[in-house]
């Protein structure tokens, strides 16, 4: 991630948390924070946004700890989201993390689910952690990073998502255009 990609990550992260970080939280991890690595899925497909997810990680080492992972609200089931996992915990792993952690809503089954896939498991929970609403977070833990298999994964991950792409990629770029599934546009 670069200073030029924050206004398209802002577009994503306004529509997927109920507590966006601002702009300015997103300058100060990359040009201050030594511990932050952030990744973006860019794109150049027209009518796809340049950016169409994007994830960080903060390098504590030997733990790794994922602080965020966002994925285009239209661009969902395609495994951009795992791809984007896989490359933060490649990216740790490499580094010299041995574990990675993450805090996830109790309420998001769906990225519980994500996470157990890559061998996560819930070793805590923290009690009113988020601000909006004083839901719970569930504290997930993957150890030990082993960066041979996470390529391995990062792999399958990658040509899951151009698979799906390749499925799919006629529909969503009509939807994002704003034009029918039939190809037919409204007077």
């Amino acid at each position: 991630m670069r200073e030029d990609d924050i206004p398209h990550v802002m577009a994503i992260e306004r529509r997927v948390f109920s507590l966006p970080w601002s702009p300015g939280i997103y300058r100060y991890e990359l040009r201050h924070n030594r511990f932050a690595r952030y990744l973006v899925l860019a794109a150049d497909h027209p009518p796809l946004p340049p950016v169409v997810g994007y994830g960080g990680v903060w390098l504590h080492l030997p733990e790794a700890h994922i602080s965020t992972i966002a994925v285009h609200p239209e661009l969902r089931g395609l495994h951009l989201g795992a791809w984007l996992l896989a490359a933060l915990l490649v990216l740790a792993a490499d580094k010299g993390a041995g574990e990675a952690t993450l805090e996830v809503r109790v309420s998001n089954t769906v990225a519980q689910g994500l996470y157990r896939s890559f061998g996560f498991d819930i070793v805590g929970q923290r009690r009113r952690y988020y601000s909006d609403n004083k839901e719970d977070a569930y504290i997930m833990t993957l150890k030990p990073l082993d960066a041979s298999s996470l390529r391995e994964r990062l792999q399958v991950e990658i040509a899951e998502a151009q698979r799906r792409w390749a499925e799919r990629h006629h529909r969503i770029l009509q939807r994002l255009a704003g034009t029918p599934e039939n190809g037919v546009a409204e007077p």
